[in-house]
């Protein structure tokens, strides 16, 4: 016999699996350090390939100056130029990857725990079911 309370909890189970749960459910693997970790480095390797692309593209822009110019610029201090903005960079984005991903996280928790109240209702109505066999 089809149990009516059953089968609602079990289809916004389905829901929250298919819908916006979907996410959380990845990201409930890991525990917050290690999630905040992996997405910081993510972020990191990203800026950094985005950073010598960038600087790619406009050394190819400026190649003729560089050519003419080798010799007269001061290549020490362009370098602590670059470097100093890079780190810079590197600083903003990985702060803000923190902050972002840790907030993600935390709401990613305060969603499983709607889910996770569901499995338990669920696991309850079976129990019961169990018993009563």
């Amino acid at each position: 016999m089809l149990d009516n309370k059953k089968i609602k909890i079990m289809t916004k189970l389905a829901a929250f699996e298919q819908g916006k749960c979907k996410e959380d459910i990845k990201i409930s693997k890991y525990y917050k350090t290690d999630y905040i970790r992996y997405q910081v480095i993510k972020t990191a390797v990203s800026i950094t390939i985005g950073y010598l692309l960038i600087l790619c593209l406009v050394g190819l822009y400026h190649a003729e100056f560089l050519i003419s110019k080798i010799v007269t610029l001061n290549i020490v201090r362009i370098g602590q130029y670059l470097l100093g903005f890079y780190i810079i960079i590197m600083a903003v984005y990985i702060t803000g990857a923190l902050i972002g991903y840790s907030i993600k996280y935390d709401y990613s928790r305060k969603n499983l725990s709607k889910y996770f109240k569901l499995l338990k209702k669920l696991n309850k109505h079976y129990q019961d079911d169990s018993t009563i066999d």
